[in-house]
């Protein structure tokens, strides 16, 4: 074997050594946010993921052998369940919408995305923290929050806030939506639409239409995925967007479409067209809800609880202005189609 190959051999195997104690944290922590999600539903395995990873580290639990690992964990499994993410998506089912219903939903996208982010300065929160907020509420929650994070330079402070932005606001839809449905009378399927295009994870929406039940819970699914559909574009445009405005010294420049979303792209067409067979899907959703909570536990065990505390009030008022910006946007376009 040539001197050289041998060298890149046995680095190799010095980088996996460094990897194993971390990743054998992970796969453990993953284990028991599964465990807490099967106990407790309505916390998901990301967000129960997120907070072990900080309990972790802000116990003193964690150590210098575990962080290479950690690291690892909160960058390839994300991009791998991001990949994957694509197979749920059938873009027939969401060409089926329509005009008048795509219409809204790119629009209250695009309201939330930009009116987030200008909350959030107006509030003096960091651009970073406002735009994984704005991504994470107007696409669909955690996920999106990771995938803005691979493209950004963000404090995992900052991915801890907006995921648990996410899960509390969302959470209070769940409550709060059907309850207002009754008082404007909405048809179950204007509900649907109202709740696709307004509340954050997919399984919050699902909870969410589930309390009305039949066409209300397949257009609020259906919604939500067209939703889904705008992460691949919004990260490209961010990425572009900071191509043209970086200094040229500070390094390369990253590409356009990085290649997890164009993976993610490949997927949905793979789908679309119909190549997964049925049967995978439910075993691809699988893998991608454990990629991300591994992704989640390794972003979590960097987290340092007295950072994220200095940012907790205008956070939570940024979290609600959002909430209330999605929703009512959402709503107005159920009206406008009613």
């Amino acid at each position: 074997m040539p001197p050289s190959l041998t060298r890149a051999t046995a680095a190799r195997s010095t980088l996996d050594s460094r990897l194993l104690p971390g990743l054998l944290v992970t796969t453990a922590g993953v284990a028991l946010a599964i465990a807490v999600n099967a106990l407790v539903p309505a916390v998901s395995p990301l967000m129960a993921a997120l907070v072990l990873g900080a309990v972790t580290t802000n116990l003193g639990l964690s150590s210098p052998a575990l962080r290479p690992g950690l690291q690892f964990a909160a960058r390839g499994p994300l991009r791998l369940g991001i990949v994957l993410l694509g197979a749920q998506l059938a873009l027939p089912d969401v060409l089926a919408l329509g005009l008048p219903v795509l219409l809204p939903v790119v629009v209250t996208v695009t309201a939330t995305f930009f009116g987030t982010q200008w909350l959030g300065r107006r509030l003096g929160l960091g651009r970073e923290l406002s735009l994984l907020v704005a991504t994470g509420f107007s696409i669909c929650g955690a996920a999106a929050v990771a995938a803005m994070d691979g493209v950004t330079d963000s404090d995992e402070e900052d991915v801890m806030t907006a995921v648990a932005l996410v899960t509390l606001y969302g959470s209070l839809a769940i409550a709060v939506l059907p309850q207002a449905e009754g008082l404007l009378h909405l048809s179950p399927e204007a509900f649907g639409v109202w709740a696709g295009a307004s509340v954050h994870e997919v399984a919050q929406v699902v909870a969410t239409a589930q309390a009305v039940g039949g066409a209300a819970l397949t257009t609020a699914v259906v919604v939500k995925l067209t939703r889904v559909v705008l992460l691949a574009p919004l990260i490209a445009g961010v990425t572009l967007w900071r191509r043209r405005t970086a200094a040229p010294t500070e390094g390369r420049r990253p590409p356009v479409v990085p290649l997890f979303v164009a993976g993610f792209l490949a997927m949905a067409a793979l789908r679309s067209l119909g190549v997964l067979p049925p049967a995978s899907l439910a075993a691809l959703k699988t893998a991608e809800t454990l990629l991300f909570t591994a992704a989640l536990f390794g972003m979590g065990a960097a987290v340092r609880l007295r950072a994220l505390l200095r940012t907790g009030r205008r956070a939570v008022a940024l979290g609600a202005l959002s909430t209330t910006l999605v929703t009512l946007v959402a709503l107005a376009g159920v009206t406008v189609l009613a």
